[in-house]
């Protein structure tokens, strides 16, 4: 189980629980398919899938969880459609123009009745929290992936002591003076791939792809105002990714150095190697993680 986007959150107070306790909690929202008439449903599904049941999987002091949504679509054109069909009828019927609050009420009895017929699809959301260093962590594209997820769990909790990961230096200003100065801190690489923006409101948005940021043409841009708010980057040879400038982590890769340290372990079954990548995977962010933190402090990102 290898994460490809990291949304991290810091505790704002020690997480207490063990694997049991937090297995107890979400057993109180199990995963459960969609009703007839039910948009969507969420809960908390088995980390490990047929292999297991347990609700969370843990490892050298981290706790794995997995939350699982389903979600009916009803294509917006065949809703529209039908809508458009049914007020025709009615006002020609009734010779007077529908207001909008009766139009509104049609349509949500049009898609009321059109859910049990619509299709669903799925998707799982992984997390895991890292109590021993404060952190949660959700593999989530998106803050509103990752949000949709916690507000579950705090459900489920009672509460969710946790923070957004935020740092005292602005990280685009951070990254606008990596590429300004061309360098950077020793265990970071700059990658071939970027994104700048000018800083005033609807500001232009220039991408770059497999591109050498040191040319003059990227630092004229610079000049002119625009800062960096992702940049690709790699750390200490040993994962990659595309930082932004609210610290979320996407498209994260462990290079080569660290599968070869997965490759190296024999497993014989899923179960045993669903346990060794989590524990390598892990133990890389328990390192990597403080290190990005401290990449964006005053003392940090030299």
């Amino acid at each position: 189980m290898w994460f490809k986007n990291l949304a991290v959150y810091r505790f704002t107070e020690p997480f207490t629980l063990d694997a049991s306790a937090l297995e107890q909690k979400l057993q109180q929202q199990p995963f459960r398919s969609c009703g007839s008439h039910d948009e969507f449903s969420f809960g908390w599904t088995a980390p490990l899938g047929r292999a297991s049941d347990a609700l969370v999987h843990a490892n050298n002091g981290f706790l794995m969880l997995c939350g699982k949504k389903e979600e009916k679509v009803v294509p917006a054109s065949v809703i529209n459609e039908m809508l458009q069909e049914r007020i025709n009828e009615i006002e020609e019927r009734e010779a007077r123009k529908l207001p909008a609050k009766e139009r509104s009420r049609i349509k949500d009895e049009l898609i009321f009745e059109l859910l049990p017929r619509a299709f669903s699809f799925s998707r799982k959301t992984y997390a895991y929290i890292d109590s021993q260093g404060g952190w949660l962590v959700v593999d989530a594209a998106s803050a509103k992936k990752a949000e949709d997820m916690l507000s579950q769990l705090r459900k489920c909790l009672g509460s969710l002591p946790i923070v957004p990961l935020t740092a005292t230096a602005k990280p685009a200003s951070v990254m606008t003076q990596w590429l300004i100065d061309n360098t950077s801190p020793k265990d970071i690489l700059i990658e071939d791939e970027c994104e700048l923006r000018s800083p005033e409101e609807e500001g232009s948005i220039i991408r770059c792809k497999r591109h050498d940021l040191a040319l003059p043409e990227i630092k004229n841009h610079l000049d002119s105002g625009k800062q960096v708010i992702k940049l690709a980057m790699s750390w200490a040879e040993r994962i990659s990714f595309v930082l932004d400038e609210s610290l979320a982590v996407k498209r994260l890769k462990f290079l080569d150095l660290i599968q070869e340290q997965a490759a190296d372990i024999e497993a014989f079954d899923e179960v045993e190697q669903f346990d060794a990548d989590f524990s390598i995977m892990t133990a890389e962010l328990a390192q990597f993680l403080p290190r990005l933190l401290e990449l964006f402090t005053a003392e940090g990102n030299a």
